[in-house]
C-alpha cells in the first residue's frame, strides 16, 4: 500500500503522488508570534512531523517549509498594549515557539522563513496580479479583485462567493470594489512599520505572505500545504485564489488538523483556558505530552481534559516500561529490522496513528510476555520492530532527543545505587529483610525506585 491522504479540496482520500518522484515538500502554516503557544498551536507541529518522519521513512527527500508570521495585526495590539516595538513581541513569542517545538520533538524544518524577510517576493507577487487584473491599488492599499475569480474563489471551503461576508480586513471599505475582496498590502499608518512598493510604503496582508513563502522555497508547484482546519477560511482559500490567479499551480494537496478544544469551546487566551506548554510539561513530561497529542487521529477534535492527559502517559509509560527491561537484557538492537505490515498500513492510511500506536501496543504485550519466558530472540526482534516504530512517532525513549544534553547523570547514579543496592543484596542473603527494606526505602526517598527482576535489581528515577 502507497501513501494515502485526505485532500480538503476534494474531499476525498487520494493517492500521494509526489511532483517530482523521490522528493515531497511540505508547507505548513506555523505561528503567528503574538503570543506564547498553547498545545492547541503545538498540536499541528506535533501532527506534521509525525507524517514528516513517515514519508522519510518510505524513501522520500522531504524538504519542509515552516513559516513564522512576525507582522500582522495582532502582533501590533500587543506591542501597543505593552508599550514596546513590534518586534520585541515577535521575536520573544518566535523563540517560545521554537523552544516549545524542539521540547515536544519536533525535528527542525529545512527552512524557517519570516514574513519580514520576503517583502520583495511579495511585492513581485501583487505586481503580477495586478498585470493579470486580478488585483489593484487604492488609497495605499493593495486588494485581491475576488469577482475576478469568483468561478474559482470558495473551491476550498466549499462556499460561493455570493453567500459570503465581507472580508472587514480594513477600517475603511470604500476603499474596496467589493466588500469582500481583501488586502494583499497595508497602507501606512502611524507607529506601524512600513517598507516601501511602487503603491507607497505599508506592511503585508497575511494570506500574502504565505503564498510568497511557500513558492519561493517549494516552487510554484509542490506537493502539501498544511495547517490547522481554522485557517481553511478566509486565509488558505485566499492563498490559493491569490497564488493561482498569478499563475501558480501551489499546492496539489490539503491537509488540516483538528482543534484541541476545552468542553465545546476551541481553546484561545481569551477563554482563559491556554495550557501554555511551559505549564504543560510540570504535568507530564514531554515525550508523555507528545504522545497525547500524536494518539488521535490529526483530522480528529481532542476535548482536553486532565484524565485524557494522565491516561495517555500512563499508556507510554507502559511502553517505556518494556523498551527499558528489554534493553537490559539486548544491547545491540536491529535499526534496520521491518516495521509490522499492521503498522505501515495503518500511517498509510491518511496518517492513522490510533491504529499504528494499537499494533506499538500489541507488539509490547507480546515483548512482555517473551521477557517473562525469557526468550532472548522473541525479545530482541519485539523490541527493534517497537524502537522503529517509535522512532517512527518520534516517542523511541532511549531517542538522544528525549535526554537533555550534557545532564545525563545515569552513570553517577549507577555508581552509587550499585553499592546500596550491593548492600541490600547482602541483606536480604543474610535474610535480615528489615535492612533490605530500610535500604530500598532510603533510594526511594532519595527518588530512586527498585524492581527486582529475573535480571537482578533495576533502578529508574520515582515519578
Amino acid at each position: 500500500m502507497s501513501l494515502h491522504i485526505y485532500d480538503t479540496s476534494t474531499r476525498a482520500i487520494r493517492e500521494f503522488v509526489p511532483v517530482e518522484a523521490g522528493r515531497a515538500s511540505i508547507y505548513l502554516c506555523g505561528a503567528t508570534v503574538q503570543a506564547p503557544p498553547h498545545i492547541g498551536h503545538i498540536r499541528s507541529g506535533v501532527n506534521f512531523d509525525v507524517l514528516r518522519r513517515w514519508m522519510a521513512r518510505s524513501g522520500y527527500e522531504v524538504t519542509f517549509c515552516r513559516n513564522v508570521t512576525d507582522i500582522d495585526d495582532k502582533i501590533i495590539r500587543v506591542a501597543a498594549a505593552e508599550g514596546v516595538p513590534w518586534f520585541v513581541v515577535a521575536e520573544r513569542n518566535q523563540r517560545a515557539f521554537t523552544w516549545a517545538y524542539e521540547t515536544l520533538g519536533c525535528l527542525p524544518p529545512t527552512v524557517e522563513p519570516r514574513a519580514t524577510g520576503h517583502v520583495p517576493e511579495m511585492i513581485t507577487l501583487m505586481e503580477r496580479l495586478i498585470e493579470r487584473g486580478h488585483a489593484y491599488a487604492s488609497g495605499g492599499d493593495v486588494y485581491f479583485d475576488v469577482r475576478s475569480y469568483a468561478d474559482r474563489y470558495g473551491s476550498l471551503s466549499n462556499q460561493k462567493p455570493e453567500n459570503m461576508r465581507a472580508a472587514a480586513d480594513t477600517d475603511d471599505e470604500s476603499c474596496k470594489r467589493d466588500p469582500r475582496d481583501f488586502a494583499l498590502w497595508k497602507g501606512e499608518k502611524p507607529g506601524e512599520p512600513t517598507w516601501p512598493t511602487p503603491w507607497g510604503p505599508g506592511r503585508p496582508g497575511w494570506h500574502l505572505e504565505c503564498s510568497a513563502m511557500a513558492t519561493k522555497y517549494l516552487g510554484p508547484t509542490f506537493d502539501i500545504h498544511g495547517g490547522g482546519i481554522d485557517l481553511i477560511f478566509p486565509h488558505h482559500e485566499n492563498e490559493i485564489a491569490q497564488s493561482q490567479a498569478a499563475g501558480d499551480g501551489f499546492s496539489h494537496y490539503w491537509m488540516h488538523n483538528g482543534m484541541l478544544k476545552i468542553g465545546a469551546e476551541k481553546m484561545s487566551k481569551s477563554l482563559g483556558n491556554s495550557l501554555l506548554i511551559p505549564e504543560m510539561v510540570q504535568k507530564v513530561r514531554p515525550v508523555e505530552l507528545r504522545y497525547y497529542l500524536a494518539a488521535p487521529h490529526y483530522r480528529s477534535s481532542i476535548d482536553y481534559s486532565e484524565e485524557a492527559l494522565q491516561e495517555a502517559a500512563a499508556a507510554y509509560q507502559r511502553i517505556e516500561g518494556f523498551v527499558t527491561r528489554a534493553a537490559e537484557v539486548i544491547h545491540d538492537v536491529d535499526a534496520d529490522a521491518p516495521l509490522p505490515q499492521a503498522f505501515a498500513d495503518a500511517l498509510d492510511d491518511d496518517l492513522g496513528t490510533p491504529q499504528a500506536l494499537a499494533v506499538v501496543h500489541e507488539v509490547v504485550r507480546e515483548g512482555n510476555v517473551a521477557l517473562a519466558r525469557g526468550d532472548k530472540e522473541a525479545v530482541a526482534r519485539l523490541l527493534a520492530e517497537t524502537q522503529n516504530m517509535l522512532d517512527v512517532l518520534g516517542l523511541d525513549p532511549r531517542s538522544p532527543q528525549w535526554r537533555t544534553a550534557g545532564t545525563d547523570l545515569t552513570p553517577v547514579v549507577d555508581a552509587l545505587v550499585a553499592v546500596a543496592l550491593e548492600q541490600r543484596k547482602a541483606a536480604r542473603e543474610r535474610k535480615d529483610y528489615a535492612a533490605a527494606d530500610a535500604i530500598r526505602d532510603q533510594l526511594s526517598a532519595a527518588g530512586i525506585t527498585v524492581e527486582d527482576t529475573p535480571h537482578g535489581a533495576r533502578w529508574e528515577l520515582s515519578r
